[in-house]
Formats: structure tokens, C-alpha cells, sequence
């Protein structure tokens, strides 16, 4: 990594970054605070999240995750506007005309397609929000191949080994969003950038940097299987700081974000690795780990 100053596209100043690097990592990370391994009581998700909106760190969506069943806690404790991201966790969408809700997601039950899903809650769905339907990597076939109906969800882990896609089946979901232009939003298992082997559950880990970059390859043609497994974190870098501002743009139109229960690791290990610049820590968020030195065994459900 260069230690040559510079300023970011973002307007910061500090660790040398490629043009394309700001775009890449802009408003990635929602905030899904209530869920494990964090699990924080609602009213510190709240405090989290209100600090982390003063802060303003560009990394971050700055909107909240809840799930449908936790709607009354958070209307007894929220105090200030709140961005909604809803998981859908009871059988029916809740009464929610009250909130600005942005996204709704949701699990496809057994036999149903991502299709099938948005038209079973097409008509009560909050005005303006975006549909994402979790799906299991590796079956392709029942996938929307436009970008007019519902985006998707992957799981990129677990409390379990097995709970962890395989990168060939999450290369392939990556490949087919790129090559269709379906949007699709991650969660669970991203705890750190890059790639990295997970002794307690005896898995690979997949990163979130891996998880952007092999974004980028797949909208330029290339084989994203290939980059979900580098575990090369110089390499990663020098790859990520060569993107090109286009391509970034292309590959985050697909990558809408992904859910973190911390909201300050993910901005610690891009400053870490030199992709972004270092900016003061929101009060709350607390230090992060170093790039692959952390494993939970607990996962984020969110």
C-alpha cells in the first residue's frame, strides 16, 4: 500500500486510493444492530444509530434494520427520523404508514420463487420501498432475469459451517445479478474484508471486500468465483484502488449494501487497509478488530 497523501474522491485526505475506491464502498454497511452476534437492546441500537447519524461516515447507509415483530418497541423508543430497512419476520406486513420504510426483506418460503414473493405482498407493500427476497445460493433457475421484479438476498454465513455458501454457488448468484441486472443485498458471515480461514467453525470466511470486487468482475466479464477466494489482502487492495470509477458504479448499482451488527468494524478495517481515509470514530461505534483476527460464532439474522 502507498503511503502517499492524497485526497479521495470522497474530498478526504490521506492514504493514496484509486478513482474508482469512494464509489466502491459508499454507503455499503446498513446498520442491523439488534441482530447477534451484537444482539444490543433496542434503546442502545437506537443510541448506536443516532451517533453514527451525527457522525455521517459515507461507509454507512444510515438506515436501520428491525425486524416487523420489534415495530412497537421501536415506535415506544425512537426520538428521532429513522430510515427503515424491515425484515419481515411475522407472517404478514405490518400496518407501517407511520415509518419510512426503504427496503422490506424477506425470506421465499418452501416452493415459492422470488416472483411468487412479490406477489404475494405486492399490494401491501409501503410506498416507495424496495423489495429484496432471500434466496439460497445455487439454484439459478428460479431467479428474476430483469431488474423489474424483486432484488434478492444472500446469506454469506452462520452459527454453522454449513450456514456458509460455497463460493462457486455465491459466484454464480453474483454472475447472474450482474449479467441480468437484478439487484441483490448480502448479510451474515461479512464480518471483515477480506477472506480468511475460521478455526472455531473450521470454514473460509468470505469477506466484504471480496464480496465488492467479485461484484466488479462479474460486471466486467470476469469469473467472480475466482476473486471470492483471494485471500491475499495486498493484492485485494492494489485491485480495489484500480477500479475504475465506471465499473465501481456499475458493480454498487448491483451490490445495494449489506447487513452489519457493527457499524464501526467495516470503516477500521477499510481504513486499516488503506482504502479509505481515517476519520474520527462515531461515539459508539467503538473500536473495531484487526482484518481477520476476530471470529463469532454467533451470526447476524438480520
Amino acid at each position: 500500500m502507498s503511503a502517499d497523501a492524497s485526497t479521495h474522491a470522497d474530498g478526504a485526505t490521506g492514504t493514496r486510493a484509486g478513482a474508482g475506491t469512494a464509489p466502491l464502498f459508499r454507503g455499503l454497511v446498513d446498520d442491523a444492530g439488534l441482530f447477534p452476534p451484537t444482539a444490543l437492546p433496542m434503546s442502545k441500537a437506537l443510541e448506536r444509530h443516532r451517533n453514527d447519524l451525527a457522525g455521517g461516515d459515507p461507509v454507512l447507509t444510515h438506515r436501520f434494520l428491525c425486524p416487523a415483530g420489534r415495530l412497537d418497541e421501536l415506535r415506544e423508543r425512537v426520538t428521532f427520523p429513522i430510515r427503515l430497512g424491515l425484515i419481515l419476520d411475522v407472517p404478514d406486513l405490518p400496518p407501517l404508514d407511520d415509518l419510512t420504510v426503504e427496503l422490506v426483506e424477506v425470506r421465499q418460503g418452501p416452493g415459492e420463487t422470488p416472483g411468487d414473493v412479490a406477489e404475494r405482498l405486492a399490494d401491501r407493500m409501503p410506498a416507495g420501498a424496495r423489495l429484496f427476497v432471500e434466496v439460497v445460493p445455487g439454484d439459478p433457475a428460479s431467479l428474476p432475469r430483469d431488474a423489474s421484479g424483486p432484488g434478492l438476498k444472500v446469506r454469506c454465513g452462520g452459527p454453522a459451517a454449513d450456514a456458509f455458501p460455497r463460493a462457486e454457488d455465491l459466484g454464480a448468484l453474483i454472475a447472474h445479478c450482474a449479467e441480468h441486472g437484478v439487484p441483490f443485498k448480502a448479510t451474515a458471515g461479512l464480518h471483515n474484508a477480506v477472506r480468511h480461514f475460521d478455526p472455531a467453525l473450521g470454514v473460509d470466511r468470505h469477506g466484504f471486500l471480496n464480496l465488492v470486487l467479485a461484484v466488479c468482475a462479474a460486471v466486467q466479464g470476469r469469473d467472480p468465483v475466482a476473486v471470492l477466494k483471494l485471500t491475499d489482502v495486498g493484492g485485494l487492495v492494489r485491485t480495489a484502488q484500480a477500479v475504475p470509477e465506471e465499473i465501481a458504479t456499475r458493480a454498487r448499482e448491483l451490490l445495494v449494501s449489506y447487513g452489519s451488527c457493527s457499524t464501526g468494524t467495516p470503516i477500521d478495517d477499510l481504513v486499516a487497509l488503506g482504502l479509505i481515509a481515517h476519520r474520527p470514530p462515531s461515539a459508539g461505534t467503538g473500536p473495531g478488530p484487526v482484518p481477520g483476527t476476530t471470529f463469532d460464532t454467533a451470526e447476524e439474522i438480520a
